[in-house]
Parts: C-alpha cells; sequence; structure tokens
C-alpha cells in the first residue's frame, strides 16, 4: 500500500483570557472540514491547535479574577476543548504556550534567530496596545476624550523600556520575492494584496522582548543587559505551530509534517502571520508554511459581536439549540469563506428546512421508504438505464471532483453549493420519473428510478462527511456503505450499491427544525 502524504492544517491559537465565542468555533469547523477532506482523500493528516497563554494582558486577567495566570489558562483550554468536543471538530494535537516542548522550540528559534545576527538589544518607546499586544504608530491612533485609541478600537498606553529587536526590516524584499513567488501564499487574493502594500511601504525593527511583566518565556540574559526579558507574545505565539510537529528540536515523530500545508487564520491577524512568523522561519533557516489561508469575521444580523451590545453567544448553546451538523453545514455554506458573513436564527432555521430537511432530507426519506416498502429492503434491481438515469448519476459523480477543486481553493462554500445543485437535480429527476406511480404499471422501471436515487446518494453523502460527519455517516449507514467504503477512493461506479443488497430500516436523518421543541431544549440565539 502506498504511504500516505503528509497534510497539515492548523488554526490560529485562540488567547487564553477569554471563553471561546462563535468566530472561534467558525473557525474551528472550517479547519477541521478541510482536515477531514484530506483524510478521506487519502492523506497522512496533522490537525493542530493551541492556546496562546503567556504575556500581559493573561497577567492582568488573572490579577483582576485572582487567579494565576496558569490557573487561568488551565480554565480557559477546558473551555476551548469542550467546544473542540461538541462541535466534532477534533485537534490531532494542542499545542499550549505553557508547556514544556513548547518553550525548548521557542528558545530555539530564539537561538538561531541570534546567531543569524537578526537580534539586537536597544530601548523601546510607544504607544501599546495591551489588549492587541501590539505597538501603534502615533498616525495610526484616535483621540477620544483625552485618551488614544488604536485602529481596533483598543486603548493604548506609553511605554518606555529596554527590548531586543528583530531586524524585520531587513526581510522586506526577501518576503515581498516570497509573495511574487508564491502568489498562492496568502489567500484569498484580497488579503495577499493588502500584505504587499503594507511591505512595500517598508518595514521596521519588532520589539521582541518585553520588562515590564514577567508571565511568558525567559529569554537567555544578554551580554548587555541585566533585566529580565521575557518572549514578546508573538514570537512564542506563532512558533507553537512548528512545536507541534518537533521540527526545530527534533522532538516525537512528526517533524516530515513541516512545512505546514495551511495556516487558517482570522483577517485581522495577518500581519503577525503573513509578515512577522515567515520573517522568523527565513532568519531561523526554517521553511515556510504554504498558505496562509484567511477568513473573515461573523456578525450577529450585521453587528460585531459584544458584550457590551449583549450579543455574544456561547458556540455550544448553538449547537444544542440547532444541532451540531446543521451548524457546521450553515456556517460552511451560508459564508463565502474568506468574507464576512451574518448569521441570525432566522438564516439558520431556513438552511436547515431548506436544504437539508426538504431538499436531502426528504429525498433520503421518500426513497429509502419506497425501498423498504416496494422491494424487500434490499437495494433494487437495476435494470435498462435512460438518458434521465445516466445523467443524474454522472452529475453526481462529477460532484467530487468539482467539490475537490473548491477544497483545494479553501472555499468550502463553493463545494456544498455544487453537491446541493446535484441534490436539488436528483429531487427534480425522482419527482419527474414518479415511481410510486410506476409500481403496477412498470416494476422494473419503479426498481431502477429507485436504485439510481439510492447510488446518486450514496455519491453525494461521501463528499458530505467533511462537513456534517454524523449526518452524512447516518446516510451511508442507511445505504449499508461500509466503514472502509467511504472515502474518496471508494465514491465511483467501482464500487457502487449492490443489487439485492439487504438495507437496514430507513430513518429520518434530517429532521426539520421545530420552534416549540427548540425553545424547550435551550435559550434562544441574541436578536433570535
Amino acid at each position: 500500500m502506498p504511504e500516505r502524504p503528509p497534510y497539515m492544517i492548523t488554526t490560529a491559537i485562540p488567547y487564553a483570557n477569554g471563553a471561546p465565542h462563535i468566530g472561534h468555533a467558525y473557525e474551528r469547523i472550517a479547519t477541521d472540514a478541510f482536515a477531514r477532506w484530506k483524510r478521506l482523500d487519502g492523506y497522512d493528516v496533522l490537525f493542530v491547535t493551541g492556546m496562546d497563554e503567556h504575556g500581559q494582558k493573561m497577567q492582568r486577567t488573572a490579577e483582576k479574577e485572582g487567579l494565576t495566570p496558569l490557573a487561568l489558562a488551565d480554565r480557559t483550554a477546558a473551555q476551548f476543548a469542550r467546544m473542540g468536543e461538541a462541535l466534532n471538530a477534533r485537534a490531532d494535537d494542542i499545542v499550549r504556550t505553557t508547556q514544556g516542548r513548547h518553550k525548548q522550540t521557542v528558545l530555539e528559534i530564539w537561538r538561531r534567530m541570534e546567531a543569524n545576527g537578526d537580534l539586537y538589544l536597544s530601548k523601546y518607546a510607544g504607544w501599546y496596545s495591551v489588549r492587541d499586544e501590539a505597538y501603534y504608530d502615533e498616525d495610526e491612533l484616535a483621540e477620544r476624550d483625552g485618551k488614544k485609541f488604536a485602529p481596533t478600537g483598543t486603548p493604548v498606553e506609553w511605554v518606555e523600556e529596554e527590548s531586543w529587536f528583530f531586524k524585520l526590516s531587513a526581510y522586506a524584499e526577501r518576503l515581498l520575492a516570497h509573495y511574487s513567488a508564491y502568489p498562492e501564499f496568502i489567500t484569498p487574493e484580497h488579503y495577499r494584496n493588502e500584505i504587499v502594500a503594507f511591505v512595500k511601504r517598508g518595514l521596521t525593527d519588532l520589539s521582541v522582548s518585553r520588562t515590564t511583566f514577567d508571565w511568558g518565556i525567559e529569554i537567555p540574559p544578554g551580554q548587555h543587559t541585566s533585566a529580565k526579558h521575557v518572549m514578546y507574545v508573538w514570537v512564542d505565539a506563532l512558533t507553537n505551530y512548528v512545536t507541534a510537529t518537533g521540527y526545530l528540536t527534533e522532538g516525537g515523530n512528526k517533524a516530515h509534517f513541516w512545512p505546514a500545508d495551511a495556516h487558517v487564520i482570522g483577517k485581522d491577524i495577518t500581519r503577525f502571520h503573513a509578515i512577522y512568523w515567515p520573517a522568523f522561519l527565513m532568519s531561523a533557516g526554517a521553511p515556510l508554511p504554504k498558505q496562509i489561508v484567511v477568513h473573515g469575521f461573523l456578525f450577529s444580523k450585521g453587528e460585531k459581536m459584544s458584550k457590551s451590545v449583549g450579543n455574544v453567544v456561547d458556540p455550544i448553546d448553538l449547537a444544542e439549540r440547532y444541532g451540531v451538523d446543521q451548524l457546521r453545514y450553515f456556517f460552511l455554506r451560508e459564508i463565502p469563506f474568506g468574507q464576512d458573513g451574518n448569521y441570525s436564527h432566522e438564516a439558520i432555521v431556513n438552511r436547515i428546512n431548506a436544504d437539508l430537511a426538504n431538499d436531502l432530507g426528504n429525498l433520503a426519506q421518500r426513497s429509502l421508504s419506497m425501498i423498504a416498502k416496494n422491494c424487500m429492503g434490499a437495494v433494487p434491481r437495476k435494470h435498462t438505464l435512460t438518458d434521465a438515469d445516466r445523467d443524474i448519476l454522472a452529475q453526481a459523480a462529477d460532484v467530487l471532483e468539482k467539490a475537490r477543486a473548491s477544497m483545494e481553493d479553501y472555499a468550502p462554500h463553493h463545494a456544498l453549493a455544487e453537491i446541493f445543485r446535484v441534490v436539488a437535480e436528483a429531487n427534480r429527476y425522482f419527482a419527474a420519473e414518479e415511481p410510486w406511480a410506476k409500481k403496477k404499471t412498470d416494476p422494473g422501471r419503479m426498481e431502477t428510478v429507485l436504485y439510481v436515487t439510492a447510488e446518486t446518494l450514496r455519491r453525494l453523502a461521501i463528499p458530505l462527511q467533511p462537513f456534517m460527519p454524523e449526518s452524512a455517516g447516518k446516510l451511508l449507514d442507511l445505504l449499508d456503505v461500509g466503514p472502509d467504503e467511504r472515502n474518496f477512493a471508494h465514491a465511483g461506479e467501482g464500487n457502487a450499491l449492490q443489487e439485492g443488497a439487504p438495507l437496514p430500516p430507513p430513518t429520518p436523518v434530517f429532521p426539520r427544525f421545530m420552534e416549540e421543541e427548540a425553545d424547550s431544549r435551550a435559550p434562544p440565539t441574541a436578536g433570535g
């Protein structure tokens, strides 16, 4: 059996000073879908997430809550682990930046950057946002009520301290050359254009250590300082991706996964992942990740989620209210990946009832119920195929290749649109052929239509698995498709349903969303 090619994908790592929100859930669901797709397509997949647990913001939040920073990090890590379980989006590895293996990797990347002559000691003075963990230039700030605010809306404070600096300015040309040689490095393209324009304006050296707090990885003391320096959070946090593989420290057996194939991140942190991180890796003599895959923000009925507005929703509550697969489907189908998107109770319910219950669920239930009643509960016989039969089977067969092309472009919304386009065509085929009317007049034709419909469902359910793992799995159960016959290599005609094979009794896979039942299960969503 040929060796499976490696494929590594990561989420960005959430900051550990707050519970997960719907934006975290969206990123986790999408990354999980990409990872599942590659597994089904024959790849050896490493899906990594983690927790960013150091920094001044963590220290201050912990102090406010009467906790140690580590206790706060432990609590938040448990909340994110529960979210991953609840969304059926479990990662293969979770790298917490407080772990010993991570400290070893960060110190190694620091040692390499220092050996390359890219670190120097100096003084820093500037406007610093604790919440953003970033410095801002004077011309980037806004002033309200005598206070200054960053472009993100967070307050800034004037900070002066001794700091180690990374020679980021020396990497502008190398970065631009990389963006030019690998135009797919940042996707979608408009984010790439933003990054290229930013780098072309010129880069300033980056402060990469702090002395004003101590919750972080302490760096080796320099020759000209007695101050205690801890690693700046972005050097620390970004290195988690390499930590998962052991590439820099020869730890474990996952080094072959580096460079990562994709970092899936939100649009607000592109600068750190597409400029700082590649420059650090260049300095350390390590390969760069193959792609930075950027998604947009989620809004609740057009409003940014905010505690003060009162529209922040626990993603686990949403999953309990609508169903895990239903929520996964909504986010991946409704929101064009890379763009901002909206969610609302009405929009989610419409997708559940129109696409899942009416289109796919109804087709499966009607056809499989007819097979149970009229074909002795077994896969029907396939008689002479008509052009209509061959056409719908061909469309279902073509879905996989078209969806694969969309997933290669990290466009799950396009993949799902193609799958459900064929679902709609299959419904039209079933309605036009009227197998119920042919039971007495042409039982052979009835059997053929039911066979073609069942085989079409099989060919659609296989590529649906990454998006709705449990529901697609139930549909394949009803078609008696074995666990070893559900990967993409088995999706074609060579593994078609076998005539006469017994099928289990049909059960509904996609129930309609009923307001009364939902109201008894969970609280409504914000604004819903």
